[in-house]
């Protein structure tokens, strides 16, 4: 953005255009950097030029409507809200549409309330075509995304969050005050949640040309990937058995995750087998001897990936056209809340031909409507500056699905502009006569909203406050009254847009939500019966099932329910922040968790379930049947059809497999299915809420479990306390 003012400043200095037609010149130079931006982030260099070319096409008509009808008050308010439902509505052909759309709307904004005439629309063009070859220029050469370093930087990403699990575990194992815990622990589950977004950003990011490094495949790189995910997740899963075991053991453990944690794998490892020692020696006799012993092995396990990971095993290269990833980027992000609620119906849909069409174009009837009702209540505060108000209305239903998102949206829209009120007030009088520093603010405030809008949406409005009180102080039409104008607009625009959200063809949030479960459900529901075919025909099975993309495919639904579910968590909304809910979808992302173990233990069948394969089949091919039961029932209904299934399984696993307690927490298999049939138990009880931790133990790789046990002390025979049974 900030190389766009200088080119439009040279250019419009160079045709000779007055003090008005630079600023012009400079902020179209602005608008077509900050969509530019994000519009060329990736793709190959034709694909930008291809892209990039479109941009003048697309500003240019939204201009020469603007010229078009700018004589005509009540037509060219007519035409603004026809363009803001063609704006939403062209999204559907493609993601460059998104950003076509959008500019086509500047366009038309920047002709009609500048009062363009046939006379002055060539200079415009000319800023916007020299803008968008500008921006193409950068991002074909120093600004061009190399997708093999930006997969290595979201592979340390990834190993920076693993080291923060690592160091949640510390603090947890480290922790002597019970007050503490459930903080500590809570940290610990935001801390995995983050890590398996980073997870599907390497999926993702795997699939992109060129990303995967020569002489590796992407295949092989999510194989790894699961792998880790799935030992690090064992390593936390253990930390907090054997914090609830209340065994002297955690302050090794505590040791060995803030070794792992300081990036001293040699140090943890180290530690890892004394505290492997000890558990093996102390055996029964010793509280927490058996998560302890978990702990160790994927400790052990956690730094051999992490010794791995910077020199990666060479093996052959396999095009990347053959790989599917599990999730597909959006602009080198991964896909919003409207990628999951595209499928979703909205309400009305009985009486309401509208609520039928597709999701883009209900947001595009959305957008419109709002657009309108914005331009009425606008125009009863300002005849001048009522587009203060359509703007608020308008991006109200850019990047949001429902009713409650499109809320919070447009508060933290107020919230951001009534705070930035009062820098902008403070930053208009240092900056005052001085256009250098005017320059540095502007660029400054867009830099630093681009940058903490993941945090909040808030932060990008409050920095967009601050640049619009300079471009008026520019403009020498700044004033306090000029800026709480603006907020009260904003909020005209915000109530605007919410009442259409609530009333205009709403999209429900736990609509939304009961999908989304359905969805991970499904997805689980397929990894039960891939492992169900696998472990009754083995290797015979043909298709062989790719358990790997499985369960990235199930890590993909639990973000997507997560993202979904996290507007009914949030407390400004009076009362939809429940520890009931909270508790379900802790349960919901112990499923994902369960399921990728599972997925990981079932690739190696013949050394499992060896002395009992049936029951594992049966009990596999129940739960499949009470994960279907349950996405059929709505949520908050009585699950009366799941339980014969969930019996089922409890036969399955507890009666007809004959494993001891022991064996069951050393057969991976048997282990996953256990916690998944706990889990799934707890999702359908009824009664009242017992917030009561379901019981889950670490299950070590069995490769690496064997050559631990090959140089400690003979394991104890004694029953452990903390194992699934169907008793606890």
């Amino acid at each position: 953005m900030a190389s766009a003012l200088a080119v439009e400043y040279l250019v419009a200095k160079l045709t000779g255009a007055d003090a008005m037609g630079t600023l012009t010149s400079m902020l179209l130079g602005a608008v077509v950097g900050m969509m530019g931006a994000m519009a060329l982030g990736d793709g190959s260099r034709w694909v930008k030029t291809r892209t990039a070319a479109f941009f003048p096409v697309a500003l240019g008509t939204g201009m020469t409507l603007g010229v078009l009808v700018g004589n005509n008050g009540t037509l060219m308010l007519v035409v603004f809200v026809l363009v803001m439902f063609m704006s939403v509505y062209v999204r559907k052909f493609g993601g460059p549409f998104f950003f076509y759309g959008f500019m086509g709307w500047m366009g038309y904004f920047f002709a009609a309330f500048l009062h363009a005439t046939f006379a002055t629309l060539p200079s415009l063009l000319l800023a916007v075509v020299v803008a968008s070859a500008w921006l193409l220029l950068l991002f074909v050469t120093v600004l061009r995304t190399n997708t093999t370093k930006t997969l290595r930087r979201v592979l340390r990403a990834f190993d920076a969050r693993g080291r923060a699990v690592a160091r949640a575990c510390a603090d947890l194992l480290a922790n002597r005050e019970p007050k503490q815990e459930v903080r500590l622990r809570r940290r610990l589950q935001r801390r995995q949640a983050r890590l398996a977004d980073t997870a599907l950003m390497v999926e993702g990011w795997s699939a992109q040309p060129g990303a995967v490094p020569r002489g590796r495949s992407a295949a092989s790189l999510r194989r790894q990937m699961v792998d880790a995910h799935h030992l690090l997740d064992e390593l936390a899963t253990a930390a907090d058995s054997l914090v609830r075991s209340g065994s002297g053991l955690t302050v090794l453990a505590a040791e060995v995750a803030d070794r792992l944690a300081r990036r001293d794998d040699r140090g943890a490892s180290e530690v890892a087998y004394r505290l492997a020692g000890h558990a093996e020696s102390a055996g029964g006799a010793a509280g927490g001897w058996w998560p302890a012993r978990h702990f160790a092995a994927a400790a052990l396990e956690v730094v051999a990936v992490f010794d791995a990971a910077p020199k990666p095993e060479e093996i052959a290269a396999e095009p990347v056209d053959d790989f599917e990833p599990a999730v597909g980027l959006a602009f080198g992000n991964l896909p919003g809340s409207p990628a999951a609620a595209g499928d979703v119906p909205a309400r009305q849909s009985k009486w309401n031909p509208l609520a039928r069409l597709d999701f883009i174009t209900r947001q595009a009837v959305q957008s419109a409507v709002a657009g309108g009702l914005a331009i009425l209540i606008g125009k009863e505060l300002s005849d001048a500056r009522y587009y203060w108000a359509v703007l608020a209305a308008f991006f109200m239903f850019t990047g949001t699905a429902t009713r409650t998102e499109t809320f919070i949206k447009g508060f933290n829209r107020v919230l951001g502009t009534l705070v930035g009120l009062l820098a902008s007030v403070g930053f208009a009088e240092l900056t005052a006569g001085n256009t250098a520093a005017v320059l540095v603010t502007i660029c400054g405030a867009m830099f630093f909203g681009f940058y903490l809008i993941q945090i909040s949406y808030a932060y990008m409005i409050f920095f967009v406050t601050i640049m619009v009180g300079q471009l008026y102080s520019v403009l020498n039409e700044f004033s306090a009254g000029l800026l709480l104008l603006r907020l009260e607009e904003t909020a005209a625009g915000a109530v605007a847009g919410l009442v259409v959200a609530v009333v205009v063809i709403p999209l429900s949030t736990r609509d939304t939500v009961r999908s989304a479960r359905n969805n991970l459900l499904a997805a689980l529901g397929d990894i039960l019966k891939a492992a169900a075919e696998r472990l009754e025909h083995g290797k015979a099975v043909d298709p062989q099932p790719d358990f790997d993309a499985l369960a990235r495919a199930l890590d993909h639904r639990r973000y997507q329910l997560a993202l979904v579910a996290r507007p009914l968590t949030r407390p400004i909304l009076g009362g939809t922040d429940s520890p009931k809910r909270r508790h379900r979808l802790s349960l919901y992302a112990a499923l994902a968790t369960h399921g990728r173990a599972l997925s990981v233990a079932v690739r190696w069948p013949e050394g499992t379930c060896s002395a009992h394969p049936d029951g594992p089949v049966a009990a596999c091919a129940a739960l499949a049947a009470a994960v279907e039961e349950l996405a059929a029932t709505p949520v908050g209904a009585p699950t009366t059809a799941v339980r014969g299934p969930l019996a089922s399984a409890d036969v399955a696993l507890f009666a007809y497999t004959p494993a001891a307690p022991g064996d069951r927490a050393k057969d991976p298999v048997l282990l996953a299915l256990s916690h998944l049939y706990l889990v799934l138990r707890d999702l359908t009880a009824t009664g009242p809420m017992e917030l009561r931790p379901s019981p889950a133990l670490a299950s070590p790789g069995p490769r690496l479990y064997r050559q631990i046990r090959a140089g400690l002390p003979p394991v104890p025979a004694p029953v452990p306390t903390a194992v699934p049974t169907r008793e606890n």
